[in-house]
């Protein structure tokens, strides 16, 4: 792409302040018209400010932004409409009760004489299905759609309101595996029509596969953009936490101790079929299957989130009823720390709050305030988590803050066994690092913990043991130690079609 080709957006010392905290400073960027262009960085580096003043969510308190030559005065949805920016955020703006079609016109229908012309609305929505191999039926209300499909529909809105700019903010962290698969294949189809594509990401290999160009932001400052060439994942990483991070975490050489948790087969039908799990004392157990393999299913059922699901439980040596709800498993002392964080806190609610939601303070049977922010402020830096941030509304804490809430809540309960799914989803290379150290400390000091993530070399970082599924059933078991506890190999069992190849204990 010539360097000379017009520049789609300019950042000349863009500024933005937030309460007396400065979150961007004098940042400057250039994206040229048509390419793909990544923002990095750590949590709160200011790349999602940074989208924001771009995007015209935000207006800049010093500087410029400028969109094809247009200066931007932010804060204004026509402004940034007629310039042709298309922001798809975290949070989509779908209306549930409406259909795909009705939700792709939204705020632009066509109308003929004054009145609809839904034909011509159908034809059209159907062209666009058809441009970007979208497969989605038009009379289908949005919430009946996966998450990936609502954000091809906020995409489409987007194309059909002339967007020459796509802002994608996190685009992916909600996403299982063979959704970001056709997300990646729309956005290549975009940028073939000479769309504009900007977009932040925690997943450096998605950064690194799909971008033209990479700015790096740290504290607020852009500290390197380069195109996609002259970066590597180790020289990226280099730049956003300014330190070499040789690996994001170390497995505990500590001694394992007695069998915590022994659950034997665990059967949900038509999902899991005869599953067996123990998890001693200091140890991390790792599950990891491709989507559909049940291993996310496998902890509901654990954790009593499945109420069909079938099995025999033993906690600590003592033989229990299989739960048939959260709250059962909580007393019987399993906690299941969910992938969702949105969904586990209330956002608006404090870091406390969050804490001690569903329980009460030991010490009173009255709201001490100060003692259960003590409480809450020693669990919270076990996880690497400030003190002083305790009373902020979650919302306002980045992805990386929010997991350590969340860890923290369920080790207040002081469970024997931690059950956590997905524990780094879209956080941060930093936030992960200490996420995964967390974990280890956790086990080290006697928690039985069984973790499963779509990041495999986390898995093999921090696991003594790794179990294989497949098909809704284990299909292997590998050591620490064992040679073939390796991403190759692991995947390749992950792939199998057959039966375990041996027993599991």
């Amino acid at each position: 792409m010539s360097t000379t080709q017009q520049a789609a957006i300019r950042c000349r010392g863009a500024r933005k302040v937030f309460s007396g905290s400065v979150a961007v400073h004098g940042a400057d960027l250039d994206v040229r018209t048509g390419e793909v262009h990544a923002l990095v960085g750590e949590n709160g580096a200011g790349k999602s400010t940074l989208l924001g003043l771009i995007s015209g969510r935000l207006a800049a308190d010093g500087g410029s932004v400028e969109v094809f030559g247009h200066r931007m005065h932010g804060g204004n949805p026509r402004e940034s409409r007629d310039r042709g920016l298309v922001a798809v955020y975290q949070e989509l703006t779908m209306v549930p009760g409406l259909s795909a079609e009705a939700n792709v016109f939204l705020g632009q229908v066509r109308t003929r004489r004054g009145l609809l012309d839904r034909r011509r609305m159908r034809r059209r929505y159907l062209e666009l299905c058809d441009e970007l191999d979208i497969h989605v039926p038009p009379t289908t209300l949005a919430r009946e759609l996966s998450v990936s499909q609502q954000q091809m529909l906020e995409i489409m809105r987007g194309i059909e309101s002339d967007g020459r700019v796509l802002v994608l903010d996190e685009p992916t962290a909600a996403l299982a595996e063979h959704e970001r698969e056709t997300l990646y294949r729309v956005l290549r189809t975009l940028t073939a029509r000479g769309v504009t594509i900007v977009f932040v990401s925690h997943n450096l290999d998605e950064v690194l596969d799909l971008s033209d160009s990479i700015t790096v932001l740290r504290d607020g400052e852009v500290v390197r953009s380069a195109p996609r060439a002259e970066w590597t994942r180790p020289s990226l990483i280099e730049h956003m936490v300014g330190r070499n991070v040789d690996q994001l975490a170390e497995r505990g050489d500590h001694p394992l101790g007695e069998v915590v948790l022994q659950a034997e087969q665990v059967t949900l039908p038509g999902v899991l079929e005869d599953i067996s799990v123990t998890a001693r004392a200091g140890e991390i157990v790792g599950l990891w299957g491709l989507v559909g393999s049940g291993r996310t299913t496998f902890l509901r059922s654990l954790a009593g989130a499945e109420p069909a699901s079938s099995g025999r439980l033993t906690v600590r040596g003592k033989r229990l009823p299989w739960p048939r709800n959260v709250r059962t498993a909580i007393a019987d002392g399993i906690v299941m720390v969910p992938e969702s964080r949105k969904q586990a806190l209330v956002l608006g609610m404090d870091g406390t709050s969050n804490y001690w939601l569903g329980r009460t303070s030991r010490r009173s049977p009255f709201v001490d305030r100060r003692t259960e922010a003590d409480q809450a402020g020693a669990t919270g830096e076990f996880f690497a988590f400030k003190r002083s941030r305790l009373g902020e509304p979650v919302r306002n804490l980045s992805g990386g803050n929010q997991q350590k809430v969340l860890l923290a809540k369920w080790a207040g309960h002081e469970p024997d066994v931690f059950l956590i799914d997905e524990p780094t989803r879209g956080i941060d290379i930093g936030a992960k690092s200490e996420v995964l150290a967390s974990l280890v400390r956790l086990a080290s000091e006697g928690a039985a913990i069984v973790v499963t993530s779509s990041e495999l070399e986390e898995v093999l970082a921090i696991a003594n043991r790794l179990l294989v599924f497949a098909h809704g059933q284990v299909v292997r078991e590998i050591p620490a130690d064992d040679p073939e506890f390796n991403v190759d190999a692991v995947v390749r069992h992950g792939f199998s079609t057959g039966a375990p190849d041996e027993p599991v204990h």
